[in-house]
């Protein structure tokens, strides 16, 4: 081939490179088989809207919103957001119908959020798996929803499964702000593996298979997670359109996650009348304060992860107002077969009607293998029979400055062979007493009053040293400070 040839074929391949005619040049990124919709060109950041009066066919825009949040989902880039204006919007195709955002980046987070003021509805049917899918991705807000069953569907079109899943792949960097999820078949959220995630200021409720939860996971479980002033009840208590009485799984939990790492805060949580436990934690490095356990059918508060503490909290009503015995306790500590594991209980109030069972019980099921715990400014009220609380021989217990009103019982502890009573309570340490803690309105399967009155032996019999320093209720505590959950 002579020079002009070369010359001539070498700008026929360019000009075939730049119009995409060469067999050899690379497919579009978003193909077909990359996803149903692309997402929008490159650009700056972008405010986009969906509207039940919509058309996915429109640019996006307020004035032109689209119509399906599935599909707008699908169309956003890093620093965008998406607003779902106020509406119903019925979820039912997998998975067109499902929000499945891409990743943001560290400085250009996806958002997707709620009309203020006007809060839409996601409401999903025919036994579809999620309205929300964060498997696999990063940096990225979903605020202001509510997401809910489609309760005008009949028969099996009344089945919705999860509120929110990350399932499969790891997600990391998320924020879930004021989302009201209820009335869903199986976890309000059915979360696997997660890294820095925050659940801020939700309601989830009335969930077949309990508000948080998820399988064991796979890539380090849950990580670094913050839930704060966040309500998680009512579990079990709903399940495909009746009132849980038919659901597979019996023990639902408000809050029930697999082993991890952690760290795990749970700050201004309520957890009440769900079937199963109230707080239910194998993740180390768990904490929970200033928050209420109530009324829960099974165990109150259950923690498995070394490294894990309990301060300003209220827990009462075991059983949730059913008289039958259980096995179950205001508070369980079990890290089974991990020694020496650390626990601490400060500022806590316990409050019991049932008994028949320990009020607290200790590596129960492990006696041999030893758990370290120290509770200190609690008050301990079991008013039912047979209800010490139960200590593993082979555990040690730091207990001071704490109060026991047991009634019924005349041994308060038992610590192997060791058992304790109001006679000899100095020996198991500083600044215990027994008495009423005279609380005002103690409850069992309804909501109590555990405020201190006036009178109450718990009043300033606390030790600062470790002490929080606000209450329950964000009041400052005393110096000394007052025993229980509730500064006077």
């Amino acid at each position: 081939m002579n020079k002009s040839n070369r010359i001539l074929l070498s700008l026929w391949l360019m000009l075939a490179l730049t119009l995409g005619l060469c067999a050899c040049a690379p497919a579009p990124a978003d193909s077909a088989e990359a996803g149903d919709q692309p997402p929008l060109p490159a650009g700056p950041p972008q405010i986009y809207y969906v509207s039940p009066t919509g058309s996915d066919s429109n640019p996006g825009t307020r004035d032109q919103p689209w119509a399906s949040p599935g599909y707008a989902s699908r169309r956003l880039r890093p620093g965008d957001t998406l607003v779902i204006l106020g509406g119903r919007y019925l979820l039912r195709e997998y998975d067109a119908d499902i929000l499945t955002p891409p990743s943001g980046a560290p400085d250009a987070w996806i958002t997707i959020r709620g009309e203020e003021g006007n809060r839409p509805i996601l409401a999903g049917r025919d036994d579809l798996m999620t309205a929300v899918n964060l498997s696999g991705v990063s940096y990225v807000r979903i605020e202001n929803l509510e997401i809910t069953h489609d309760d005008s569907a009949r028969g099996q079109a009344v089945r919705f499964r999860d509120g929110l899943e990350i399932l499969g792949a790891p997600a990391s960097h998320i924020v879930l702000q004021n989302l009201y999820i209820h009335h869903v078949d199986e976890f309000g959220m059915n979360i696997q593996d997660v890294e820095n995630l925050q659940i801020l200021d939700c309601r989830i409720e009335y969930a077949g298979f309990g508000a948080l939860g998820g399988p064991a996971g796979e890539h380090g479980g849950w990580r670094d997670v913050v839930i704060r002033n966040t309500s998680l009840s009512w579990s079990g208590h709903y399940y495909q359109g009746g009132d849980g009485s038919n659901r597979p799984y019996d023990r639902p939990d408000g809050f029930g996650i697999e082993p991890s790492a952690g760290p795990i805060l749970l700050e201004g949580v309520i957890a009440e009348h769900n079937y199963g436990d109230g707080l239910d934690s194998k993740a180390a490095n768990t904490t929970i304060r200033q928050s209420i356990v109530a009324n829960n059918a099974c165990d109150g508060i259950k923690l498995w992860g070394p490294g894990s503490r309990i301060e300003n909290t209220l827990i009462y009503g075991r059983g949730d107002g059913n008289p039958d015995p259980t096995p179950w306790a205001a508070i369980v500590i079990a890290p089974e077969d991990q020694p020496d594991a650390q626990f601490e209980i400060v500022n806590v109030t316990v409050d019991d009607f049932l008994g028949q069972n320990y009020l607290m019980y200790v590596q129960y099921d492990y006696p041999d293998v030893s758990a370290h715990v120290t509770v200190r400014n609690t008050i301990f009220s079991a008013r039912g029979p047979e209800s010490p609380i139960y200590l593993a021989p082979a555990s040690t217990l730091v207990a001071d400055h704490n109060l026991f009103f047991f009634p019924q019982n005349d041994i308060l502890l038992i610590h192997g062979d060791q058992t304790y009573t109001c006679a000899n309570l100095a020996a198991l340490g500083a600044g215990n007493l027994c008495g009423d803690p005279r609380f005002v309105l103690p409850a069992w399967g309804e909501t109590g009053d555990y405020h201190l009155q006036p009178g109450s032996p718990a009043l300033g019999a606390g030790a600062s040293e470790g002490a929080p320093a606000v209450d329950l209720e964000n009041r400052p505590r005393g110096a000394p400070p007052d025993l229980g959950a509730y500064q006077h």
